[in-house]
């Protein structure tokens, strides 16, 4: 059956954290204090373990309270057998129970590794521009086998690629107009190295992109200043990308 992201897993999703409250909104328990954030908030799969674990502690039946723990989980979206079985081991569940009770998730397709590593491309890449690079790390991260995550990232071309990266960088070319072109090259370079894109193709859209600002400048007639003159420089020398990235989050 398709899977979906889960809203704790990609950017965007609101329905898991619903989901996985084991409290009405907006309520508290006694003693907490009001604008203070306690440990475990803002995390649905947490507190769906949680409190699963605590509903299955009395459980005579270690296997019904593996699958309510997992059941709790999968309700929040979807997760790789690999994440299971870590909240299992947490919630001190015996190994040859959790296996058992993995494998019938598995069968059923609860459980679809596949499925999880396909949507984690397509969400993660056309949300936040991730590469193959970056998207093979965050699914090798969640358990997912090699095979799987090659298939994966595969469905990913390189023209599709390329198309996100001058995508990417064409929407913040503008905002490091003013600043020294090495400053810029490192700033939109930088950018591009943390979303998982290769410096060689990070460098080449960053320069199409620059090279592209310059045309419309000699169009409108405006091209003039220290920076296009450094610029014309660089074009000639045709350097290396050797500088390192610039630090900063990945936004």
């Amino acid at each position: 059956m398709p899977l979906a992201v889960s809203g704790n897993e990609a950017p965007g999703g609101q329905a898991a954290g619903r989901a996985g409250s084991s409290r009405p909104s907006g309520s508290r328990s006694a003693g907490s204090r009001p604008g203070k954030r306690r440990a475990g908030d803002g995390r649905p799969g947490d507190a769906a373990a949680g409190s699963a674990g605590d509903a299955a502690a009395g459980s005579a039946d270690p296997g019904e309270a593996a699958r309510e723990i997992c059941l709790r989980l999968l309700a929040t979206g979807p997760r790789t057998r690999a994440q299971l079985a870590s909240a299992l081991r947490r919630r001190r569940v015996p190994d040859d129970v959790a296996e058992t009770v993995l494998g019938r998730f598995t069968e059923v397709r609860l459980i679809d590794d596949a499925a999880f590593a396909q949507a984690w491309v397509e969400t993660r890449h056309h949300g936040r521009g991730l590469a193959r690079r970056a998207l093979s790390a965050e699914l090798r991260q969640r358990g997912v086998a090699v095979d799987e995550v090659r298939a994966a990232v595969a469905s990913l071309g390189p023209q599709e690629e390329t198309a996100t990266a001058r995508r990417l960088v064409a929407k913040r070319v503008e905002a490091t107009r003013g600043r020294p072109l090495p400053a810029r090259v490192r700033h939109l370079v930088g950018m591009l190295a943390r979303k998982g894109y290769p410096a060689g193709l990070a460098y080449q859209v960053v320069r199409e992109a620059l090279e592209q600002e310059r045309e419309q400048a000699d169009r409108v007639g405006v091209r003039a200043g220290v920076e296009w003159a450094e610029f014309d420089t660089w074009l000639a020398a045709d350097p290396e990308p050797g500088w390192d990235p610039e630090p900063g989050p990945d936004a």
